[in-house]
């Protein structure tokens, strides 16, 4: 899967990237019906624009896209599309967000994004096992407390 080349008219390209984007405030709101919500949007807006979804995981505070983005659409534009139609998408279904989020910002102003090249399947482990990496950092992080006034 890691040399599946895509072709255009004129053009052979293998383009694919690593993006992870946050809601506003790091919020953890992704999940139940919100998550289900956002997964169907951002599935719709990569078919419009014709982005391949190779990879994606939802965390509580953010969302992981392993994608192949066309070389005529650039991965800024891309991603201002998607946050910007998935926002307007999610204010519109869920209105009680407005009172979280203020108008219309779901998502906070950046993002993260990674050339993927041919390490492709490693990308697609580390997306894979985030859930499972985070619950044992949690798990590791928690502090021992003791009484002040022993």
């Amino acid at each position: 899967m890691a040399n599946k080349s895509y072709s255009l008219a004129h053009t052979k390209w293998m383009c694919k990237y690593h993006l992870v984007f946050t809601p506003k405030y790091r919020r953890k709101i992704i999940y139940n019906q919100y998550r289900k919500d956002l997964q169907e949007y951002i599935r719709t807006l990569c078919k419009y624009k014709g982005v391949e979804i190779l990879e994606g995981h939802m965390m509580p505070d953010h969302v992981h896209l392993l994608v192949a983005i066309p070389p005529r659409i650039s991965v800024s534009s891309f991603m201002g599309y998607l946050k910007g139609k998935s926002a307007l998408m999610m204010f519109e279904k869920h209105a009680n967000l407005k009172y979280k989020f203020g108008n219309r910002h779901f998502w906070s102003e950046g993002y993260y994004v990674s050339t993927v090249g041919l390490n492709e399947e490693t990308i697609r482990k580390y997306i894979q096992d985030q859930e499972k990496h985070d619950i044992a950092q949690d798990k590791l992080s928690v502090k021992e407390y003791e009484d002040p006034f022993k």
